[in-house]
């Protein structure tokens, strides 16, 4: 039986350019504008629906010794929290918003003891949060860090937290050049191997591939990648320009990510190891905020939300079509 065929259908609504931030709190959508209202987004008879809301999204106290732009990462497993430390100037490439980077990650266990790992001079974390993920299928998170050399540019590294304090479990191979970045999209089964991987876009300001990791026997080893995507422009803070859903009902996490020219949001799938793209939707003007995705009908299936420098809020449904 052929496959069903995937429309992105594209629902947009005027907001004056109040949007500050997209987010999703307890898988629902949640904008907060720049007057400081928390509103809900849900869909109602096709139409963006926005709605005053109890719900607010965490505010991060400042931990020692910081990131000045970091973001706390949160978890409710062997990892209470983690976030980026010992600010640097060592290395100057200043991709995302300024020239200062993070020489050290600090995991806070679920007990409250706290460890620290730093860097030494020859790399630093350009990167804002240290994202948690459990990529050993142990059922204990792990950190997951984008780590840059001074001399061979960015890879990915992935540090266990014990009693015994912060260690690094792997890395990928980094570009292999100086002032070349890569951009994390998130940690998924993509190509239902039953194994979990880390999509990330190679050089997303010139000419990105989107690629797969996947860690196997102490390393992270490259394993699928499609080129002709961008998650990221230069200078901007904003390191959430993609999403994790199930577009075609397989079972397999699927990836929403603008294309090269950050033009489109193309949808695509790695499911049974073969890379296809599913549907792509058109970006009017340049995106604002972050992309996430959230069930806005109660239908069970997620829709993919983001903002525009127009001022709109927007909204894809993909819709199945025989």
């Amino acid at each position: 039986m052929a496959s069903a065929q995937i429309k992105a259908v594209v629902i947009s609504t005027p907001m004056e350019n109040a949007i500050d931030e997209l987010s999703t709190i307890d898988g629902k959508a949640i904008l907060k504008t720049k007057q400081g209202r928390i509103l809900a987004i849900t869909l109602v008879n096709g139409a963006i629906n926005l709605t005053l809301t109890g719900i607010k999204p965490k505010t991060d106290t400042v931990r020692p010794a910081m990131l000045p732009d970091g973001i706390i990462s949160y978890g409710a497993g062997n990892i209470r929290s983690a976030w980026l430390i010992n600010p640097t100037r060592r290395y100057r490439h200043g991709v995302i918003g300024d020239a200062i980077e993070a020489g050290g990650v600090s995991i806070e266990s679920k007990n409250g003891n706290i460890n620290s790992f730093n860097l030494d001079q020859n790399a630093v974390f350009e990167d804002r949060l240290a994202r948690l993920v459990d990529m050993d299928s142990d059922g204990r998170d792990e950190v997951l860090i984008i780590k840059s050399y001074l001399n061979r540019g960015a890879a990915i590294a992935l540090y266990k937290n014990s009693a015994a304090g912060v260690t690094q479990a792997a890395e990928s191979e980094p570009i292999g050049r100086s002032n070349r970045w890569l951009n994390i999209v998130g940690t998924a089964d993509f190509d239902g191997d039953g194994r979990t991987e880390i999509a990330l876009v190679i050089t997303p300001h010139i000419g990105g591939t989107l690629t797969l990791y996947e860690f196997k026997q102490g390393r992270l080893v490259e394993d699928k990648s499609a080129t002709g995507f961008s998650n990221h422009a230069i200078g901007s803070r904003e390191l959430g320009w993609s999403a994790i859903l199930d577009i075609n009902g397989d079972g397999v996490g699927d990836i929403v990510v603008p294309d090269a020219r950050r033009r489109s949001l193309r949808a695509v799938t790695f499911a049974k190891g073969r890379f296809k793209e599913l549907a792509r939707a058109r970006l009017t003007a340049k995106l604002s905020t972050a992309i996430v995705a959230a069930d806005l009908d109660g239908d069970g299936r997620k829709e993919v939300i983001y903002g525009l420098a127009d001022g709109s809020l927007n909204v894809v449904q993909f819709i199945r079509q025989p």
